[in-house]
């Protein structure tokens, strides 16, 4: 998330601090203590205002364990304080403080002009349980004669979602395996959106990255979803989104998020030979303005071990 604030207004400031505080606990252990991640980006805005006394723009990243706050400004620039400032300097103090409630703090001089200054927040995300099941052969719904020119339409899908989530809740016994059963239909109703976009496109043998990126939008789109690609590299496929094909009513059903993270998962593990792994780092259905998903192919960082959702390739 990024954001442009005058950290010379005070009101602008605060609504950040807000909104800041609210990401982090959209996404963090239910237990979690935020008032320390609070009070670093007050005194890094604080720090910007009296070093670059005014423009600022801030980034809130948190691709890994724990979210990275990078505060961007136009000033002179500045080095860290080694030691806590005597009560007779004129500054440091606030940086000298940051410096001691966070994981790590950087700071660098920009190529343009004034300093970028990254803190590493105290703050983790819970753990997610990977669920990786087998695709299943019986009855696979929707079938591939039921695709448009475009793929597969948003009533078709949603039929499908709505037996297949039916059958393997039932198998399942209970609302207490929801994610597990999600997953299950994930894997695969992707299986037939996959088979459909190779027949489409004509795609024989494993997918280029710049084709698997195309089928995970375009199967989305088809499902009036509003997901595009950030990035595609040889290592990982960033997608963003706007909508959820959901609607509105995901936010009283984030399981839901299951259903992307395995059709997305399961295409890309059939794609490579150690799998894939899914991580949602942003979630409409949690409060956040948009999705943001990073498909890894393999096992993904070792930081994610316990957030993201591993797949594996069953040939």
């Amino acid at each position: 998330m990024d954001w442009y604030v005058d950290t010379m207004d005070p009101s602008a400031v605060r609504d950040l601090r807000r909104e800041v505080a609210a990401f982090l606990r959209r996404h963090a252990e239910p237990s979690a203590d935020l008032s320390a991640a609070v009070m670093a980006v007050a005194e890094l805005l604080a720090n910007a205002a009296e070093h670059a006394g005014g423009s600022a723009w801030v980034s809130l990243t948190w691709g890994g364990k724990c979210p990275t706050l990078t505060v961007c400004d136009l000033g002179p620039g500045f080095e860290l304080p080694r030691d806590l400032p005597d009560e007779l300097a004129e500054g440091g103090r606030g940086l000298f403080i940051v410096s001691s409630i966070v994981n790590e703090l950087t700071v660098a001089a920009r190529s343009g002009g004034g300093a970028k200054v990254t803190a590493i927040l105290p703050v983790s995300r819970p753990p997610s349980p990977s669920y990786d099941p087998p695709r299943r052969s019986r009855n696979p719904l929707p079938t591939p004669d039921e695709a448009s020119p475009d793929g597969f339409g948003r009533e078709s899908f949603l039929r499908a979602l709505v037996v297949e989530m039916a059958q393997s809740v039932e198998e399942l016994q209970g609302p207490a395996v929801a994610e597990a059963a999600i997953a299950q239909v994930g894997i695969d109703i992707g299986s037939r959106m996959e088979q459909e976009y190779r027949s489409a496109k004509d795609v024989k043998g494993s997918m280029s990255t710049a084709q698997l990126a195309d089928c995970l939008v375009r199967l989305k789109h088809a499902i009036e979803g509003g997901f595009y690609v950030v990035e595609a590299t040889e290592g990982r496929i960033v997608l963003g989104n706007t909508r959820c094909p959901f609607g509105e009513v995901v936010r009283n059903a984030p399981a839901l998020c299951r259903m992307t993270s395995s059709v997305f998962g399961g295409i890309a593990a059939h794609q490579h030979p150690d799998g894939s792994a899914v991580f949602l780092e942003e979630r409409i259905a949690v409060g956040d303005p948009g999705c943001k998903v990073v498909v890894y192919f393999g096992a993904g960082p070792t930081d994610l071990q316990d957030l993201a959702h591993r797949y594996h390739n069953a040939g």
